[in-house]
């Protein structure tokens, strides 16, 4: 049973030191992470998103005049 107890205390070991090397990469990393987001996809989804946007505005515009046009089209 002792050899059992070594056993999981050494995996235990293991796993936390895994963790504490996960955790101190992340920390390392997320300032990056974060500047890469702000500088790089904040960028892009704007522009994307304001493209989508005028390119919604122009349909709806059409679809406005479409219905003014069967509106006052003889049936």
């Amino acid at each position: 049973m002792n050899d059992f107890n070594r056993k999981v205390e050494d995996a235990s070991a293991r796993v936390t030191q895994t963790i504490n090397e996960a955790a101190e990469r992340l920390e390392k990393e997320i300032p990056e992470f974060i500047k890469y987001l702000n500088n790089e996809v904040v960028p892009a989804v704007r522009a994307h998103s304001s493209k989508a946007l005028r390119t919604a505005s122009q349909k709806l515009a059409e679809f406005a005049d479409y219905m003014d046009e069967e509106q006052f089209r003889p049936k």
